[in-house]
């Protein structure tokens, strides 16, 4: 006995590009949708689905996280900004006089989850998480293309607000100083660390730095710190304020989302 379907007339109809652009339709709706979802909606098995995915090369991949989920009035922001900074750039430019100046808090027990070998069957192994309140101090740093400008430590879990903020410029430059200088202050939109040299090159740096340390005092803190702003190279303060005007330029291409590179 022969099962196999004997030949016939006629065109067969194409119901592999059908489901494609099908899947490819629920996808485009809906970025979280699931395998089973998908068989389910168009009535098909889920290993059609997952052949047509990897014809496709979809993967699914782990959402990135974002600072925030922003607001229109923010996006506008973000992308006008970024325009007006990306094209002053152009005719002027001006990245090698900027300083710039932000802060991050620095913990004492910087605990890191590691991976560790065992056997299948055993559980893994156990590592404390640091406590709600870990013990931490504010850095405050202002630097620029060259390296490191000034910086300091607020201790006793002190945060930073305006006054501070002056004193701190008045021992960076004397506003009469600057404005001899005819500086300015750049404009920068809220929630956007992905264009401020601190947070996606500096502090990224010096976290992966400190990740498993612990420091005893706060002056072990500090000495760790001025070794890790001195062994720097001066490349590397430049690298951080160069990619700025890609940076820029993402954000304006590609309708204000987050860089996240």
């Amino acid at each position: 006995m022969n099962i196999e379907d004997a030949p016939r007339s006629g065109r067969p109809v194409n119901t592999d590009v059908q489901s494609i652009d099908q899947i490819t339709a629920l996808i485009d709706s809906d970025r979280q949708i699931t395998v089973r979802e998908i068989a389910a909606r168009l009535n098909i098995g889920k290993s059609v689905v997952s052949e047509h995915l990897n014809k496709l090369q979809i993967i699914k991949k782990l959402d990135v996280w974002v600072p925030h989920d922003l607001t229109e009035k923010n996006r506008i922001d973000r992308i006008s900004i970024s325009d007006l900074l990306y094209k002053r750039n152009e005719y002027d430019p001006f990245l090698k006089r900027i300083i710039t100046g932000d802060e991050k808090w620095i913990i004492y027990n910087n605990v890191e989850r590691k991976r560790s070998w065992s056997k299948r069957g055993e559980p893994p192994s156990t590592t404390p998480k640091a406590g709600l309140h870990p013990k931490k101090v504010m850095l405050c740093i202002w630097w620029n293309w060259k390296g490191i400008v000034y910086y300091e430590l607020l201790p006793n879990n002190e945060t930073i607000d305006s006054d501070k903020y002056c004193s701190q410029l008045d021992k960076l430059k004397t506003r009469q100083k600057l404005l001899a200088l005819g500086w300015d202050v750049l404009p920068h939109p809220p929630y956007s660390p992905d264009i401020a040299p601190s947070d996606y090159h500096l502090f990224r740096s010096l976290q992966n730095s400190i990740n498993g340390l612990n420091f005893a005092s706060l002056e072990l803190l500090k000495n760790y710190l001025d070794s890790f702003f001195a062994e720097k190279p001066q490349n590397f303060y430049e690298r951080g304020i160069l990619k700025l005007p890609k940076r820029w330029k993402s954000i304006v291409q590609n309708n204000d989302a987050y860089v996240t590179e």
